[in-house]
């Protein structure tokens, strides 16, 4: 009926595997032989439309795609600003900041998530261009996501969260709370009315939307890079567990490099557990939450609990270390991370002690430990973490390119970045303290600082390991080389004069 189908032997170049990476079509002259007739005969059955293989000849240009998707993405944008600042101006004045707390409290965690794995992406971009092999330092398999595919991911969730949140937003303004608190299951399962009907008079606002994140990494099936997922997954159980002693393997360099990002990631961990607590306790698009000395209230004992767990696992991590290779330099690390204990802890004892004990002993003792720690996280980033002999090579890029003339080799770098980070360890503190964190914008504005800070951390702590490796390869290079140069002169030797 649509004509006669063409036969495609299975050995034949033009056919590809497809999976996570791109299908790229290697069609040559020389590929395809040198009988023009047959060429011929099957551009004319391309042109007839007798091949359903025609289809994959008739692509639009990429760049053409490329600026479609652009243009999409920003016409996105424009609406969800759009429906989202009129619905917040819809509500009276007295009720419109604690309506947009409670919807930064929700969505703040998952669009920082969001904007480091961006980041993340930018990183591994530079890391690319600069001939650095991350792989070999974060010991992935060929499978491993490129910037590219991190971008795709990053795109996905950059629509995902704002779309709900402005949903959120339209929802609760014109006055329909139980749809509000729902949305995320309305977007999942708008065709199964009296299901949903059922799920949201036991579930709260974000149960599905947090769900599906947790479903995601933890998907058993071979979709959605599935080694990937594993691979980050088996990374967090190592930093949960450094000591376990099963772990015949050290600590390695991917387990220390995550778990620092997690330091800088501690609001957002303390802000997913006061939403879930929030779900947990049907506090949601409700003001009972706001009561501070509630059970998912901003004096609550998890709040600081939370915040220190990443710090309690970096240290055990040092301890793991120290255990396995006897320096020193790791009972030193070690300390640095226990120093932002107190601060977390000192803070939190404002809700717990009379005014008098806080202002007189408890809170000399909480700017003394802030200090100390801001100095001595400052002080290991310089000498320790990042390799200032050679500051910025990680910008010398294969390929001439605007960035790598901007900051290859340009001594602002320098200033910047030990500047910056001097500046944004010392207002870390603020985020880490509990009593601290009454103007949800500040607090965001930080800690988003502070990723951008862990951003710019990245590139000289991956520059200084690979420099490490490279250094220990050309020793053991060496080594091998002075065998050789012994058994040429023992053979010279034994010639005959």
């Amino acid at each position: 009926m649509f004509g006669g189908l063409v036969s495609i032997p299975n050995n034949s170049p033009h056919l590809r595997k497809s999976g996570s990476r791109p299908v790229v079509f290697d069609i040559g002259t020389s590929e395809l032989g040198n009988s023009s007739e047959e060429d011929f005969i099957e551009s004319n059955e391309i042109k007839s439309g007798t091949t359903p293989l025609s289809s994959a000849a008739i692509m639009p240009s990429p760049v053409l795609l490329w600026r479609f998707k652009v243009l999409l993405f920003f016409v996105w944008g424009f609406i969800c600003c759009k429906i989202g600042w009129d619905s917040v101006m819809r509500m009276s004045a007295d009720l419109r900041d604690l309506f947009l707390y409670e919807a930064f409290l929700y969505y703040n965690p998952l669009l920082l998530v969001t904007m480091m794995v961006w980041l993340w992406g930018i990183n591994l971009w530079v890391f690319t261009q600069a001939n650095v092999s991350y792989t070999k330092i974060f010991d992935l398999d060929q499978n491993h996501l490129t910037h590219r595919e991190i971008w795709k991911c990053a795109t996905w969730m950059t629509i995902v969260v704002p779309t709900s949140m402005t949903a959120y937003l339209y929802l609760y303004s014109h006055g329909e709370v139980s749809l509000a608190a729902s949305q995320p299951v309305f977007f999942l399962c708008f065709d199964f009315k009296e299901i949903c009907y059922m799920c949201t008079e036991r579930l709260n606002m974000q149960v599905l939307l947090y769900a599906a994140v947790a479903m995601t990494l933890i998907f058993p099936f071979d979709i959605f890079y599935l080694s990937s997922r594993f691979f980050l997954l088996r990374t967090i159980w190592r930093i949960m567990f450094p000591l376990q002693a099963s772990f015949s393997a050290a600590i390695s360099f991917p387990d220390f490099f995550l778990a620092d990002i997690f330091t800088s990631m501690s609001k957002v961990f303390s802000d997913l557990e006061r939403s879930v607590c929030r779900m947990v306790h049907r506090q949601v698009a409700t003001i009972a939450w706001f009561e501070a000395d509630s059970v998912c209230g901003s004096h609550s004992v998890a709040i600081p609990i939370v915040l220190v767990l990443p710090y309690i696992f970096r240290f055990f991590q040092c301890i793991r270390q120290y255990k396995d290779t006897k320096e020193k330099t790791s009972l030193l690390n070690a300390l640095k991370y226990s120093t932002a204990i107190p601060v977390i802890f000192l803070s939190a004892l404002k809700y717990h002690v009379f005014p008098d004990k806080w202002t007189n002993i408890y809170r000399p003792l909480w700017l003394l430990s802030s200090v100390l720690n801001s100095l001595y996280s400052f002080y290991w980033d310089i000498t320790r973490d990042w390799d200032l002999s050679c500051f910025t090579r990680i910008f010398k890029f294969s390929k001439p390119h605007i960035v790598s003339y901007l900051l290859y080799g340009r001594k602002w770098v320098y200033l910047w970045v030990i500047a910056s980070n001097l500046i944004l360890r010392c207002t870390w503190t603020y985020k880490l303290s509990a009593h601290l964190r009454h103007n949800y914008i500040t607090v965001f504005t930080i800690t988003a600082l502070e990723m951008l800070r862990r951003f710019q951390w990245v590139f000289f702590r991956v520059e200084n390991e690979w420099n490490k490796m490279n250094s220990k390869s050309n020793i053991q290079l060496s080594m091998i080389d002075v065998p050789k140069e012994e058994e040429k002169l023992l053979s010279s030797n034994g010639h005959n004069v």
